[in-house]
């Protein structure tokens, strides 16, 4: 039984639980990831279009995505996978008065957390992505330090980082039992066999809350599909993901790049939400989005789109993530509930989470995780979803 015992056991192999491990194995905690996919990011991973950004309203999100942004950034450098990093930024473009005061408002909140930001004109609007509309623009917010890169590439970087520093992954093994004595966690149960751990982290992202039921406790995590789609290539003309806040006929906002293969790639929050877990692509996203991208970018209109697919927002009733060490049980370790932005999270919260872990966490590292508490009342509302 002693090759079963672990430090650290992680139910997930994606967005969160992959850079997690490595940062756990970097600490030289022996761990395990459990997933029944066949192989890592198989979940929402592969749905997310990619983007990345510490453009938040909330200190814990800027600063957990500043870490981030610095591994995304460096990864190449430091470990020579090339996972599509572009620092491409971010633009928000401003087209009413009261975005333009929202936006600048979160300004005053934003630099003084350390974020590279600032209100820019038309002109400068216009000069990031050539085409924009122009009738009505104010401007809009310009962070130029954001960017984005292969979410597939990406996790796949970081599954070979962390087994290289001694993490197992197990796939093909769903966790059917969360073991529990005295309200301690020992371990967890498959139907491959049976496995002791200290500590059971569940980054399970879209079926976090029926994982967390295994352990007893409660989380307000329920999915949200978002649809999403990829262009043909095309020779490059814009950098930023350029992020439209206004509402449209059935949606909240919508966004999109140009990825480093040249490709444009497009998602909208449909509202009202959709939830539920069925993936299947609909016939009512690419008309919406594209009237409103197009209206926006004419030059767009010519782009063939390869395909669409449909992802799986984990949402919190706050828009914020769920990372945090229930009192319920010893042990058992929360990081869930990433609102769709699990990619641009998971290697800044995967060092705060590790840290905590190790038992050797940083002032930065509680700061962290003090806004994602479970016990909070989720009345709030994150500003920039």
């Amino acid at each position: 039984m002693a090759q079963n015992n672990y430090d650290v056991i992680i139910i997930g192999a994606g967005s969160i639980g992959t850079p997690l491990a490595m940062a756990l194995a970097e600490r030289k905690l022996k761990t395990l990831v459990l997933e029944a996919a066949a192989s890592p990011g198989q979940g929402q991973n592969k749905c997310a279009i990619g983007g990345l950004r510490a453009t938040h309203s909330d200190a814990s999100k800027i600063k957990a995505c500043l870490r981030s942004l610095k591994v995304f950034a460096t990864w190449e450098g430091t470990h020579g996978d090339d996972i599509g990093w572009i620092k491409g930024g971010y633009l928000f473009p401003v087209y009413t008065e009261n975005d333009e005061k929202v936006l600048k408002e979160l300004l005053k909140v934003q630099r003084g957390l350390g974020l590279n930001i600032d209100w820019v004109g038309p002109e400068k609007v216009k000069a990031l992505v050539p085409g924009i509309a122009a009738k009505d623009l104010r401007g809009g917010t310009w962070s130029p330090d954001d960017g984005s890169a292969s979410p597939l590439l990406s996790v796949n970087a970081f599954y070979r980082r962390a087994v290289k520093l001694g993490a197992e992954f197990h796939f093909k093994e769903p966790v059917k039992e969360i073991l529990s004595e005295n309200g301690v966690v020992t371990g967890v149960r498959t139907p491959q066999a049976l496995y002791a751990a200290k500590w059971v982290v569940n980054a399970a992202g879209a079926q976090a809350a029926a994982v967390s039921e295994l352990a007893g406790v409660k989380v307000p995590v329920k999915p949200d599909c978002h649809e999403a789609g990829i262009t043909e290539p095309a020779d490059r003309f814009f950098e930023p993901m350029v992020v439209d806040i206004r509402p449209g006929d059935k949606s909240k906002n919508y966004y999109f790049y140009q990825n480093w293969e040249g490709q444009i790639v497009f998602c909208l929050t449909p509202q009202p939400p959709v939830w539920g877990d069925d993936r299947r692509s609909t016939s009512e996203f690419l008309p919406e989005v594209s009237k409103r991208m197009i209206s926006l970018m004419p030059a767009l209109a010519n782009l063939k789109v390869r395909r669409t697919w449909r992802g799986l927002y984990p949402m919190t009733p706050d828009g914020f993530p769920v990372v945090d060490f229930p009192a319920a049980l010893k042990g058992y370790v929360l990081s869930v509930g990433m609102c769709g932005q699990g990619f641009m999270l998971g290697p800044g919260l995967g060092e705060a989470v590790a840290a905590h872990i190790a038992g050797s966490p940083s002032a930065e590292d509680k700061e962290i995780l003090a806004g994602f508490r479970l016990e909070r009342s989720f009345t709030g509302q994150e500003k920039l979803k």
